[in-house]
């Protein structure tokens, strides 16, 4: 086992974009929305916790290189099964942030879970997944829509051009 040295990668513009849905019964859907959560404001908790869990990467995945970001966003969207988490992240470094972005995006659903479980227990956190990833030497790679009945994950990739 061992961290990839990226010390003779140029520093490049980089963005990852991940998301995840926490599915749950619509009242507590709709108390999240009302502001009606005993804990406190979810959606700033959540937004708070993932932006704090996209700078914390390194700590929680062993070999994830720690980097400077320049930018964490966070959105909370409803969705008939629940509540949708976006996370966009941005740096200039010598490698992604693909992992920034799932696990920020984790941490801001488990933020939700954790201040709705004395209203539903049944909540759950499904489809983890990176969107969107670009920068780098791999180029852009772009999730294309799918049905979940599919085995495997389509995917789209473009090479980045080499700089002359």
């Amino acid at each position: 086992m061992k961290m990839v040295d990226v010390g003779e990668k140029p520093k490049t513009g980089r963005v990852a974009v991940a998301t995840a849905l926490l599915r749950m019964l619509p009242d507590t859907r709709e108390r999240i929305l009302a502001g009606k959560v005993e804990k406190g404001d979810v959606l700033a908790a959540a937004r708070l916790a993932g932006i704090m869990a996209a700078k914390r990467t390194p700590d929680f995945v062993p070999l994830c290189h720690p980097i400077a970001l320049s930018g964490v966003e966070v959105t909370l969207a409803p969705e008939d099964a629940g509540l949708r988490v976006r996370v966009q992240v941005k740096t200039v470094d010598r490698t992604g942030v693909e992992m920034e972005a799932l696990t920020a995006a984790c941490a801001a659903a488990l933020t939700v879970y954790d201040m709705c479980k004395s209203v539903d227990r049944g909540m759950v956190l499904d489809a983890v997944q990176l969107e969107h990833k670009s920068g780098g030497r791999s180029g852009t790679w772009q999730r294309e829509e799918a049905t979940l009945a599919e085995a495997a994950a389509p995917r789209r990739r473009t090479r980045a051009k080499k700089a002359r």
